[in-house]
């Protein structure tokens, strides 16, 4: 079992989507809503080509060292890349940013919680 998390974004452009192409984006574009957006092994899309021609994709990967965000940030770009391919959809300036859970700094809740030696509180809903 992996002992740290890595959360990975990948950003690209469409690029020059045919009439057809955009329509089929179009047709999809309720589960590729930003407001659904998740970190996910498989990787979730987001876009919204009415507005522009940018894309995101959000992938949730883990490891144990350091080498293995790399590693994770590699695979998600060949995912993002194959899926875009597979489709038939052009595009450009595929970028990766990659985050190390273990690394990012603790919220107010986590601090107040790690202050009293206790367990982090569940989140209510």
């Amino acid at each position: 079992m992996s002992s740290r998390t890595f959360r990975i974004t990948v950003r690209g452009a469409f690029d020059d989507l045919t009439p057809e192409q955009r329509a089929g984006l179009l047709a999809r574009a309720a589960e590729h809503d930003v407001l659904f957006a998740a970190f996910t092994p498989e990787g979730h899309l987001s876009y919204d080509v009415v507005a522009r021609p940018f894309f995101t994709f959000r992938f949730q990967d883990g490891g144990e060292a350091d080498e293995d965000l790399l590693k994770a940030q590699e695979r998600a770009l060949g995912t993002a890349r194959a899926w875009l391919t597979e489709r038939g959809l052009p595009f450009k300036n595929l970028t990766a940013q990659s985050e190390d859970l273990s690394q990012a700094p603790l919220g107010k809740r986590q601090r107040r919680e790690a202050a009293r030696g206790g367990k982090p509180a569940s989140p209510s809903r």
